[in-house]
């Protein structure tokens, strides 16, 4: 059986007139799909190393701040805004209570592609450990 329409398959089935190039569409439309979740995992996975560098930051510049409140050095939020910087972090709020407990929070820039720059947020707090009498074993 030479080419053309109506030519009949090797095992003598029917003949393959209405699916030609059915299955390029097919893969071209699974390549898109995988493309896509491809593109929004990197985001995703974008927005968490933010957060976690936000965390991190946020740890980081607590832990400054309350050894300055602790050793009685002036201005612990300075301490803390310079470590948050140093960290990608921008300092966004900061206060110590009479007990040299210290709260921070900080933002730190994430890129996500064509959704542009937005900011993951973080808060910490740190401070003295306050004297718990542990009983003998």
């Amino acid at each position: 059986m030479a080419g053309g329409p109506g030519r009949e398959r090797m095992s003598g089935g029917p003949p393959l007139t209405g699916e030609r190039g059915s299955a390029t569409v097919w893969v071209v439309a699974l390549a898109g799909a995988l493309a896509a979740i491809g593109v929004a995992a990197v985001l995703v996975g974008s927005a968490v190393v933010g957060r976690h560098r936000a965390t991190g930051a946020a740890d980081l510049a607590a832990l400054a701040a309350a050894e300055h409140a602790v050793r009685g050095r002036a201005d612990p939020c300075a301490a803390a805004a310079r470590v948050a910087d140093a960290n990608g972090a921008r300092l966004t709020g900061c206060g110590v209570d009479g007990a040299a407990v210290v709260e921070v929070a900080v933002v730190v820039p994430v890129r996500l592609g064509p959704l542009g720059v937005r900011e993951a947020a973080a808060r910490a707090r740190a401070g003295p450990v306050a004297q718990v009498p542990v009983a003998p074993p």
